[in-house]
Formats: C-alpha cells, structure tokens, sequence
C-alpha cells in the first residue's frame, strides 16, 4: 500500500466501521507485526503465500465467527503467550557451605579435591550436594553449576 501500511488502514478503517472484519494478507510474519494487527483491529492473519482455497475458507471461517490464520502465525500467537516454567531458584537459600561446594564445583573440582581442599570427607561434600540438587531442582554437576551461576528471577 503506496500511502500508509495495512496496519494503519485496518485501525483507520476500525475506527469508522467498528463492525467491519478485517482479514491481513501479507508477507510479514515478525511476532510485533502480528500483534499490532491485531491491536488495531483484524480479526485474521494470513500469509501470502497460502492458497486461493486457503483464503476463502478463511473468509467463510471470519463470517462463523472464526479468527483465521495461517499456521506459523497461530503458532506465534500461543507461542507470545507461553510463560517459561518458573523454578523457584530465586527463593532458594543455601547454606553457605553448600555455596562454597559450587564455588568450587564450577573451578571444575572433583568430589575428591573439594574434600581436601574443605578439609572433609568425601561423603559430606556428596550429601551437600544431595542436598544442593534438591533444592535446586537440577539432576546433575553440571545443572547445579549453571542454575548457580545463572539464577532466574
């Protein structure tokens, strides 16, 4: 459209003819594009490779009601709205031997050298760990060092 984009004629338009349903056509498929179509009033989105059959289903499914897109732009959709799982990491206190066993967890030290350098046994830098992993929520060394090094918020 030579004078302003599909997105600032469809909110124009929805602003004069409120009922008005408005299906996009178009080449752009960026997450941000998609919503402020959406925002400014069409009710579908569609891509312009889909076929002519494609399209005029997606007009009769607008007129019953329906919300047409195409198949990558409803997977973006539900994607935007998709919360990563929250672990609880942020709440999560370890004690300050627990901290210093991850500190020398991720200099690359075995249970062996952690031990010696802790000046305990062996046994107790792995029930600390039991414990670390635990209260990480992390199965192994590796997970334990990252979600340590990287806590989410």
């Amino acid at each position: 459209m030579p004078e302003m984009s599909g997105v600032d004629c469809a909110a124009r338009l929805k602003v004069i003819m409120p009922s008005l349903q408005i299906i996009m056509l178009t080449v752009y498929e960026d997450t941000d594009t998609i919503f402020k179509a959406l925002r400014a009033g069409a009710s579908g989105y569609l891509l312009k490779r889909c076929t002519h059959e494609e399209i005029l289903h997606s007009v009769r499914e607008l007129l019953q009601g329906g919300a047409p897109m195409s198949n990558a732009i409803a997977r973006k959709v539900v994607a935007a709205f998709h919360e990563p799982v929250k672990r609880e990491n942020s709440q999560v206190t370890l004690s300050a031997r627990e901290r210093e066993i991850l500190d020398l967890l991720s200099e690359g030290l075995s249970n062996k050298e952690i031990s010696a350098r802790l000046n305990v046994s062996q046994f107790t830098v792995k029930n600390h760990l039991a414990k670390v992993f635990e209260k990480l929520h992390v199965r192994c060394r590796t997970e334990a060092v990252v979600t340590y090094l990287n806590p989410r918020k």
